[in-house]
């Protein structure tokens, strides 16, 4: 199988349970939930999202033929050492081409396997941490996992019922935008009422990192 990916970077992890990391970020090409044509956004399931997940052009990006280079690319990026490696597999939607076969080819040269996906295509086996950001509109099918980020407020999402699904994190993040200041009032509004959700933010936009 052969990839198509966006970018490929060095970074700080800046969402989540494992914010302040040290990661190589993998974004893959394209999403399910939006064409990437302008022209249909307006059609689009996800009319949040603040990355381009569209072509092969960002830093480090490209086609990749096989799982062993894409591999082998993540792992120049990391530089040298093996201790703690972390590569973050995101997009778009990475669930669209991420495989078996590239999730062995990363073990094989040390890293631990994130991915974050909207939980829509069912995840391969061997991922080491797997969040899950739920979209109004769309089906997940993938209801467990490590994390569970909700981006708030988001109509047509009811939190209660997210709260059956099987995560051993709940996380609440602000939709960042315009109305930011809102999204952060109503974000602590949840965590406050319900405490099963624990407030997450953007760190990496604070730190202006990538």
């Amino acid at each position: 199988m052969s990839y198509a990916v966006k970018e490929v970077f060095l970074t700080l992890q800046g969402e989540g349970v494992q914010a302040g990391s040290r990661a190589v970020f993998l974004r893959f090409a394209g999403c399910n939930l939006w064409t990437g044509r302008e022209q249909d956004r307006a059609k689009a399931v996800c009319q949040f999202c603040d990355t381009d997940f569209v072509g092969t052009d960002g830093p480090g990006g490209g086609k990749f033929a096989t799982a062993d280079a894409l591999a082998d690319h993540v792992a120049s990026m990391w530089g040298e050492g093996k201790t703690r490696r972390l590569v973050v597999i995101t997009g778009g939607e990475p669930m669209l081409q991420l495989d078996v076969a590239l999730v062995e080819a990363l073990h094989d040269r040390g890293f631990r396997v994130a991915v974050e996906s909207n939980g829509t295509i069912a995840a391969v086996p061997g991922i080491d941490w797997l969040c899950i950001s739920p979209k109004p509109g769309s089906e997940v099918v993938q209801r467990r996992g490590d994390e569970l980020k909700l981006v708030w407020p988001q109509a047509g999402i009811d939190p209660a019922g997210l709260e059956q699904w099987d995560f051993a994190n709940f996380l609440v993040q602000p939709m960042d935008g315009p109305a930011l200041d809102r999204s952060i009032e109503a974000a602590i509004a949840l965590a406050m009422e319900r405490p099963v959700w624990r407030l997450s933010l953007q760190a990496h936009k604070v730190a202006g990192l990538k």
